[in-house]
């Protein structure tokens, strides 16, 4: 559903209730300084990533006449008293643009939760309120893309451990999880900061809202891949009995697109992968120029992905590579979309090693368990007040509940710095200017700093401490001679467990 220009009115972008809030700060007041951060709960780290796609969509659009009249009428309907003099001083004043500044982490870089990420003031005393007003859209802003570029990031390094400890490809990272997650959001803009947040990890994406994402709002060039796919649809019409031919077609029509992904659930999956692909169609798929997908659906995607894999070694052979685990020959792989969350894509990993098997057998596609499976709690996102200028002084400001520990806010404007390779969020004045990591990227309607995706990408792929991840990966972790039982050495390609040509 397209919501309609109206929509993207800022004074409305809000709850109702902000529209009173003005009058009940402290007689005097001045600024008023907020920050974001992540206090801590499901993951210990953060990818920030979506703060400049807000910024050119929101707040370089200016406000206009009509949107106050648009602001006043829908505030006092609900009962809501409204300022009418606060929003023509802003369109008089500042030509409709928030005075505001807005300084933040740059983009793509990955930091330990519970450190500001963005701080923002007024930058006119008269306009004290504004800071808070937007809170609404610009903490939704920040923590969905945010959350969802953190989960992707997450599942790289479970892929990227998996790599390095059974496979000879590590160079293939980019390329292993795909997003499939665009019909399992709520909106089409989910789809896109979602969608845009996971091609900063990964090159792999049908989620085209978060593909013209990237493009319009980062300069990203050619950020995904993709290329056909099956689904239920196309093979059922074809009916149960002809389910091979169903897959030929598919095998012929895109003989050429160097990639096909074939469904392989759409009856019965073993039947599929042992009898069609692994006998009716055995050669046309040792012969397809290009890599053919054995794509299961259903079940539990733990033991369906790893059996899979087997079942295709039994008809297809396997190598062994430098580290001991079998691959399957490069025209075949096991494409896993169903079912995919963190945990249970650390626990394939987990259960393919455990058999021998190379990381690089199966490559992965996530939809809900990507961009939809989490909420503003999931990282206990939080905007706050931190410090006021009041009558000319400054004060330090923060909430402490008895009820909520994790609640509790920094108090005093704020700075972010690195000390001996760990970030540190510290009062502003404590450090010289220099050291504060934080960017200005915004000022009374101008973009101060443009962020490129290839900056994002480069960032996000810097080396982290590994405490970052250690809880993470420690499943993973497979001691030194700890080969699963059934691993074999060699590097001979096997058939059915015979050697080739034997």
């Amino acid at each position: 559903m397209a919501l309609g220009a109206e929509f993207d009115n800022i004074i409305i972008n809000t709850d109702n209730y902000k529209h009173c809030h003005y009058a009940l700060y402290p007689p005097g007041t001045e600024y008023i300084s907020s920050y974001i951060e992540s206090r801590g709960g499901d993951f210990p780290v953060t990818m920030f990533v979506g703060l400049q796609a807000f910024i050119r969509d929101y707040l370089m659009r200016p406000i206009t006449l009509e949107d106050i009249d648009q602001a006043e009428y829908l505030a006092r309907e609900q009962g809501m008293h409204f300022n009418r003099e606060n929003w023509m001083g802003v369109l008089n004043d500042y030509d409709g643009y928030l005075p505001v500044e807005i300084e933040a982490v740059p983009e793509g870089t990955v930091l330990p939760a519970r450190n500001v990420l963005v701080q923002l003031i007024n930058t006119d005393p008269k306009y004290f309120w504004v800071t808070s007003f937007f809170e609404t859209a610009l903490l939704r802003a920040v923590w969905y893309p945010t959350t969802i570029g953190t989960i992707s990031w997450l599942a790289k390094q479970v892929i990227k451990k998996a790599l390095e400890q059974t496979s000879d490809h590590p160079e293939m990272l980019r390329h292993c999880l795909h997003d499939y997650g665009a019909r399992g959001v709520s909106s089409q803009q989910s789809a896109a900061l979602g969608g845009m947040a996971h091609l900063v990890n990964f090159n792999q994406s049908d989620t085209t809202p978060g593909i013209l994402a990237a493009k319009k709002f980062y300069n990203a060039v050619s950020p995904s891949n993709s290329g056909p796919n099956s689904e239920h649809a196309g093979f059922t019409a074809w009916g149960r009995e002809n389910e091979a031919a169903a897959m030929r077609n598919m095998l012929e029509t895109y003989r050429d697109s160097g990639v096909v992904l074939l469904l392989t659930d759409t009856y019965d999956h073993e039947n599929a992968v042992k009898n069609i692909l692994g006998g009716e169609l055995k050669e046309m798929i040792q012969n397809f120029p290009g890599l053919v997908g054995a794509r299961p659906d259903s079940g539990d995607p733990v033991q369906v992905t790893a059996d899979t894999t087997e079942w295709l070694m039994d008809s297809f052979g396997y190598e062994v590579n430098s580290k001991g685990y079998k691959v399957l020959p490069p025209y075949i792989r096991v494409v896993q979309g169903d079912g995919i969350t963190l945990s249970s894509l650390r626990d394939i990993y987990v259960e393919l090693e455990r058999r021998g098997l190379a990381a690089d057998n199966a490559l992965f596609g996530m939809g809900g368990g990507l961009l939809q499976h989490c909420n503003r709690d999931t990282m206990n996102f939080g905007q706050k007040a931190n410090a006021a200028k009041i009558n000319g002084e400054w004060i330090n400001i923060a909430k402490s509940p008895t009820g909520a520990g994790f609640k509790s806010s920094k108090a005093g404007r704020l700075a972010l710095r690195m000390v001996d390779g760990e970030y540190e969020t510290v009062l502003r004045d404590s450090i010289p200017a220099e050291e504060n990591l934080l960017v200005p990227v915004f000022r009374n309607g101008k973009l101060l700093k443009k962020w490129d995706f290839t900056e994002l990408i480069e960032r996000s792929e810097q080396e982290v401490p590994e405490h970052y991840v250690a809880d993470w990966l420690a499943p993973m972790i497979v001691g030194d001679g700890a080969r699963a039982a059934g691993s074999v050495n060699g590097s001979a390609i096997h058939a059915q467990g015979v050697p080739v040509g034997a």
